[in-house]
C-alpha cells in the first residue's frame, strides 16, 4: 500500500480530568507496550497448522534458492557465443530438458547446438542463455534466430532468490501465505512456533443480556462480548471467554483474580470510567494490581485503563462499543501482538486527504470513522469523515473504511488536508 507509515502523532492534551492533564495517545501506547513481554514457550507444528502462528526462530536458507540455474521461459537453451557477428544464425536442436529432468543426462551443449527447454528446467552444461520460443523459427531440428542474446538472458541464477545461509524469515514473523511458501521452499514439513498468548475476556454490566434473550426495560444486548470474541479469535491467541459479570465489586474482583491467574492478558469491557457503578479500576487495585495507563487524550476512548495483575497485563476497555473497538484497534491490540512475540506491533496507516473541511474542539487525538470516496489530484485516497457525534454509533463503524486520525491540537481541518488513516 502506498504512503505507508505508523501512527506516532505526538499529541499534547488541553483537556484535564480531575485537575490532571490527559495522557497523550503516543505516551499511552509506549507505556502499554512496556508492560508486555513475549511468551517464551515453543512448540513444533505441521506446516499446514502454522498459518497465523508466530515464528519462534530465525529461518535461514539451508541451501541456495533456487538450488540450480534454471530457465525463466519456455524456449531454447543456447550458447550466447554462438550468436556472435551478424545474424541470422541457425542452430541444431540436439536435446530436450523439462522441469524436473536431470539436465546432466542431456549431456553438454556443443557449439552450434540448442536444447529445447521449458520453464523451471535446469540449464544444461554448456548453455548460458535461453531465447524465448516466440523469437525462434523452427524447421524440423533446425532453429533460426534473427536476434542475439546476452549471457544470462532468461536464466534464473542459483541463489539469486536467497543465498545459502541467508535470512528468509525473522523470529517473530506472523506466518501467512507468503511465509508458508518460504518455509515450504526449503523443504520443512514442520516449523517451530511460539505458544499461543492466553487472553481472558469478560464484560461487565448488570444491564447486559445475551443475544437471543428478551430485554426488560433498561437492558441492552451484550455486543461487546461478541465483538471482542471476533477480534480475539486469532490463530495465535488462546481465548478464555468468561462471559458477562454483574456490577458487583466482589464478583468483579474474583473474576479479575481468576482471569489473571490463567492468562497472559485480561481484557474487560465497561466499568472503567469514574461513575459510582464503575468498579473495575478500584477492584483491580484492591486485588493488588496496578494501573499504568488511564484517562487518555483520545476520542473515543478516554476511559481506557491498562495495567498489571498477578503478572498478567490488564486491559480495561470502555463499555461504549465504539470506544471499545477503537481503543482495541489503536492501542490494546498492539499489546496483544507484543505478548504473542510478533516482531511488528505497530498499526499501519496510509496518507489520505480530507474531502471537506471542518472545525473541532482541540484537546484529544480523534479517530473519526471515515469512508474512502475516491482519489485526489495528488493520487492519495480521499476520505469523507462521517458524523462528528459518533462515539455511541456502532453503525458508523460498519459503514466506514477506517479511522481518520485528527491531531489533538487541531482546531480545524481544511479541505484537501493530508491526514493519517487507519484501515479497518
Amino acid at each position: 500500500m502506498n504512503h505507508m507509515s505508523h501512527t506516532k502523532d505526538l499529541c499534547c492534551s488541553g483537556d484535564h480530568a480531575g485537575g490532571r492533564a490527559l495522557m497523550p495517545v503516543n505516551e499511552a501506547i509506549a507505556r502499554s507496550l512496556s508492560l508486555a513481554s513475549a511468551v517464551d514457550g515453543i512448540e513444533l507444528v505441521a506446516l499446514e497448522d502454522a498459518i497465523g502462528r508466530v515464528l519462534a526462530r530465525d529461518l535461514t536458507a539451508p541451501f541456495a534458492l533456487p538450488p540450480f540455474d534454471n530457465s525463466a521461459m519456455d524456449g531454447y537453451a543456447v550458447r550466447s557465443s554462438d550468436l556472435a557477428g551478424a545474424g541470422p544464425w541457425q542452430l541444431k536442436v540436439a536435446g530436450r530438458v523439462a522441469a524436473g529432468d536431470d539436465a546432466g543426462q542431456a549431456g553438454t551443449l556443443r557449439p552450434g547446438q540448442a536444447y529445447r527447454i521449458f520453464t523451471g528446467a535446469a540449464i544444461p552444461a554448456g548453455a548460458d542463455a535461453v531465447i524465448m520460443q516466440e523469437h525462434v523459427e523452427r524447421d524440423g531440428d533446425i532453429i533460426t534466430l534473427h536476434e542475439s542474446v546476452d549471457a544470462g538472458s532468461c536464466v534464473r541464477k542459483q541463489g539469486e532468490d536467497a543465498p545459502k545461509g541467508s535470512l528468509l524469515l525473522a523470529k517473530g514473523s506472523l506466518i501467512g501465505a507468503r511465509e508458508v511458501g518460504a518455509i515450504a521452499s526449503v523443504g520443512l514439513a514442520e516449523v517451530a512456533v511460539l505458544c499461543k498468548v492466553s487472553i481472558a475476556l469478560f464484560c461487565t454490566g448488570s444491564e447486559l443480556r445475551q443475544p437471543g434473550q428478551s430485554l426488560a426495560p433498561g437492558q441492552i444486548y451484550n455486543s461487546n462480548r461478541y465483538m471482542m470474541i471476533a477480534a480475539l479469535r486469532q490463530p495465535w491467541i488462546q481465548l478464555h471467554d468468561m462471559g458477562a459479570v454483574a456490577d458487583d465489586p466482589k464478583l468483579l474482583r474474583d473474576a479479575l483474580v481468576s482471569a489473571s491467574r490463567k492468562a497472559d492478558m485480561v481484557v474487560t469491557t465497561g466499568g472503567v470510567s469514574v461513575g459510582e457503578e464503575d468498579h473495575m479500576v478500584r477492584q483491580l487495585m484492591a486485588a493488588g494490581g496496578e494501573i499504568e495507563v488511564m484517562k487518555i487524550a483520545m476520542k473515543p476512548g478516554k476511559p481506557l485503563s491498562i495495567g498489571r495483575l498477578n503478572g498478567a497485563v490488564y486491559v480495561g476497555l470502555p463499555g461504549n462499543p465504539v470506544a471499545a473497538f477503537t481503543t482495541w484497534k489503536i492501542i490494546a491490540s498492539r499489546v496483544a501482538r507484543k505478548l504473542s512475540g510478533q516482531s511488528e506491533a505497530q498499526v499501519a496507516v496510509i496518507q489520505v486527504e480530507a474531502e471537506q473541511g471542518f472545525t473541532r474542539r482541540p484537546g484529544r487525538q480523534e479517530f473519526r470513522p471515515a469512508k474512502i470516496v475516491g482519489f485526489s489530484a495528488n493520487g492519495r485516497p480521499q476520505v469523507r469523515l462521517l458524523d462528528q457525534s459518533f462515539s455511541a454509533k456502532i453503525s458508523l463503524i460498519c459503514k466506514s473504511d477506517g479511522f481518520a486520525v485528527i491531531p489533538a491540537a487541531s482546531t480545524c481541518i481544511a479541505s484537501g488536508e493530508c491526514l493519517e488513516f487507519v484501515r479497518l
